[in-house]
């Protein structure tokens, strides 16, 4: 199995490719994407509150990322039986991908859900709508094959979210990420799919520290270096120590190591990320918060905040768009009283215009940095640390009800609650009965001073549900 050349590398800051540069990534039949850029997190193949056809309507999102974990709930899931022409890709037809947006596979979601119990020496366990499960080499190409996603990230022995590995255990994660690559490619190698429908490996390489993991990023540099396609970088911090292996300069770097702001995004494309998977949008969308920065940041001698709260009643009567002389769909048809209205009165369309929109200003940000990077190193820098001065380090809260979680109602430690209340409360739990006492008409002439008989007294036992819908 030889690895697709995708990126090209146009401008770069050093001869090695350390810091912010300037890229394409092409992928047969699918958009060029410019870097750096951004890819969308989804919830099982879709951007949450965006269908398909919104997507790809009101949006100009390059790439996605989908977790395999999310489709594998069966033995047999309905994603494997899913028909695909001769050139479609069958990860496209089950999510309805638009034809020209890349998709990105991996193992687990991100971020993932902390399991409890660890990976074992052939397996990851991973979290699907029934459990926790294991997931073995086998099976896990076995998907490649069949879902043939433009890019897979391969298995990696990573550890829990928030967790601190000794460096025992570090040491054996690089030890087993080596050993698992080393059978994908094998059994990729066996595999019968053709080369215009085969998979882009990027690499994963670790949260560990350069000292412990060397020899594996060696291995890469090295051994396995014309079957890669880029790397998969789970924490940006290495990338200045990456800088000791010249042949994987030329990769395009995908950053698992997801920014929470904006300026964090920053941070991560002056490392030398080339794209970025960003969870923020999802979230500052939940949230009811529409974002209003851009880059180069404005001139201005107040320090701006990164958004709007929607739920704020300073809206109810603001007939102004979100921010004024944006293009997108929501600013260019509604405005901020109208999508205030719809998140109090719960309706999903408040989600999806916020969504449209947040996406839209991530994309012009990227669009932005893009732009100050053709005029040099010097002058990103200077925008860089302009847009620090100008923009609060965090997004604002949001202070409504937020929709109901993606995910499932699922409990990874002992005690915790289900990430979801129950829409619907239980008719048999709380039921109280009470005594209604009925008056009913028999055929006998009654009169004003006729005592009504026991007979035509009907008691009737009536149970009280208390219920309601979130």
């Amino acid at each position: 199995m030889s690895g697709r050349k995708i990126f090209e590398l146009i401008a770069s800051a050093a001869a090695d490719g350390s810091a912010a540069r300037l890229g394409k990534l092409s992928l047969p039949g699918r958009k060029a994407i410019e870097t750096p850029n951004f890819i969308a997190a989804t919830s099982r193949g879709s951007v949450p509150h965006l269908t398909p056809d919104n997507f790809k309507r009101h949006t100009t999102v390059s790439g996605v990322y989908m977790a395999l974990e999310e489709f594998i709930e069966k033995k047999e899931p309905p994603i494997q039986h899913t028909p695909v022409g001769e050139t479609s890709r069958r990860l496209h037809s089950f999510t309805a991908l638009p034809s020209s947006t890349v998709s990105i596979l991996g193992p687990r979601r991100c971020a993932a859900v902390a399991t409890p119990f660890g990976n074992t020496p052939k397996t990851i366990t991973v979290f699907t709508s029934t459990g926790f499960r294991n997931v073995t080499i086998p099976e896990f190409t076995s998907y490649i094959q069949s879902l043939q996603p433009d890019i897979v990230l391969p298995l990696a022995d990573l550890p829990n979210p928030g967790a601190t590995p000794s460096s025992k255990k570090l040491a054996r994660m690089v030890d087993r990420t080596e050993m698992w690559l080393g059978e994908f490619f094998d059994r990729m190698a066996l595999s019968k799919s053709s080369d215009t429908l085969g998979s882009s490996v990027f690499a994963p390489v670790l949260p560990v520290g350069h000292p412990i993991q060397w020899d594996y990023i060696r291995h890469l540099s090295e051994d396995v270096i014309e079957k890669l396609s880029g790397l998969a970088v789970y924490d940006t911090n290495i990338l200045p120590d990456l800088v000791s292996y010249p042949s994987l300069a030329p990769l395009p770097k995908l950053s698992m190591d997801t920014p929470r702001t904006p300026h964090e995004v920053l941070r991560q494309i002056s490392l030398g990320i080339d794209i970025c998977t960003l969870m923020f949008v999802n979230s500052t969308s939940d949230a009811g918060v529409g974002m209003t920065f851009s880059f180069p940041p404005p001139s201005s001698d107040k320090v701006q905040p990164l958004g709007i709260n929607m739920w704020s009643p300073e809206h109810d009567t603001a007939v102004a768009p979100l921010v004024e002389g944006c293009q997108c769909y929501t600013c260019t048809k509604h405005h901020r009283a109208y999508l205030r209205h719809l998140l109090n009165a719960k309706e999903m369309l408040g989600w999806n215009l916020l969504q449209i929109h947040n996406h839209h200003v991530v994309n012009e940000f990227f669009a932005g940095i893009r732009e100050t990077l053709g005029k040099g190193q010097a002058v990103f820098e200077d925008a860089v640390n302009r847009f620090a001065a100008a923009y609060e380090p965090l997004f604002p809260e949001g202070t409504g009800e937020r929709p109901r979680a993606r995910g499932y109602h699922f409990k990874s430690e002992a005690g915790s609650e289900k990430i979801n209340k129950p829409a619907w409360t239980d008719l048999e739990k709380g039921a109280e009965v009470t005594e209604i006492t009925s008056l009913v008409e028999d055929d006998t002439p009654s009169s004003e001073d006729q005592d009504v008989t026991p007979a035509a007294r009907v008691t009737i036992k009536a149970t009280a549900v208390p219920f309601g819908f979130e």
